[in-house]
């Protein structure tokens, strides 16, 4: 039976696909943004995320920790029990909400994501797919009714050391997704000292315009949440500034895929 470790599935979501969604969040990433802020979808393994700061020292740490201060990150779940949750909150997603299954890394997971995308289409639920196109999967993309993807930094070089791979093949698949007629929103994650300049967004956009089916192009600001959820890993991520209003500000206008 395919299983999968999941971090969340979160509910009555509106920023992560159109409409009202509930979203799956898969754990294994192949990537290693320096800036990610779901750190704990990284590991393809269960971990314990602890928060000493929490804990009361009740002494009953082997029954399970009551106060929080221990938490185990993943549930192994198969696709058929994911769908059971996310079948709760049909009544909520009307004409063009839906699932989203994000992550981590959905197509990290190819057979667990195909069949969670097939069960939801079989029950009429609309799917949406946060994925980062490090490879190409058509019959995964195809399962999706709407794709988001990150075009995370456009200069290859500056794209491997702050994520741990190249953007070259990242830019071809998501050539190949456009080619498959399904709306995809692009976004552009906004860390200052990394990617905020006004020439990557120009050169980011200006690609975009070559493309035929992207109906939205998005920044992001910069967010430092991963770096408490980092702590209770027991890892390090870098963190950065947060940008500006201005900042953000002046590089939508170069967001723009109308001019």
């Amino acid at each position: 039976m395919t299983k999968a470790f999941i971090t969340e599935i979160q509910r009555f979501s509106i920023h992560d696909g159109p409409g009202i969604r509930t979203v799956v969040f898969l754990k294994g990433c192949p990537l290693r943004c320096t800036w990610c802020h779901n750190p704990e979808c990284i590991s393809f393994e269960q971990q314990m995320m602890s928060y000493p700061e929490k804990c009361i020292g009740c002494g009953k740490c082997a029954e399970g920790c009551y106060s929080g201060a221990r938490v185990i990150c993943g549930r192994e779940m198969p696709p058929h029990e994911v769908l059971q949750e996310i079948l709760q909150d049909r009544a909520y997603y009307g004409s063009n909400g839906g699932m989203t299954l994000s992550g981590g890394e959905p197509l990290a997971h190819p057979t667990f994501s195909r069949k969670l995308l097939q069960l939801c289409r079989d029950a009429g639920i609309g799917t949406a797919l946060e994925t980062s196109l490090y490879r190409y999967d058509e019959e995964i993309l195809s399962l999706a009714d709407h794709i988001m993807t990150d075009i995370k930094i456009w200069d290859s070089q500056s794209h491997r050391i702050h994520t741990g791979i190249d953007n070259g093949e990242i830019l071809e698949n998501l050539r190949y997704a456009d080619k498959l007629g399904i709306p995809i929103t692009v976004r552009t994650p906004i860390i200052p000292t990394v990617n905020d300049t006004v020439e990557n967004i120009q050169h980011t956009a200006e690609f975009l315009r070559t493309l035929k089916h992207i109906v939205n192009y998005e920044l992001l600001p910069y967010h430092p949440l991963g770096t408490e959820k980092a702590k209770a890993l027991g890892w390090e991520i870098t963190k950065y500034p947060i940008p500006t209003k201005e900042q953000m500000e002046k590089l939508r206008r170069y967001a723009d895929l109308s001019r």
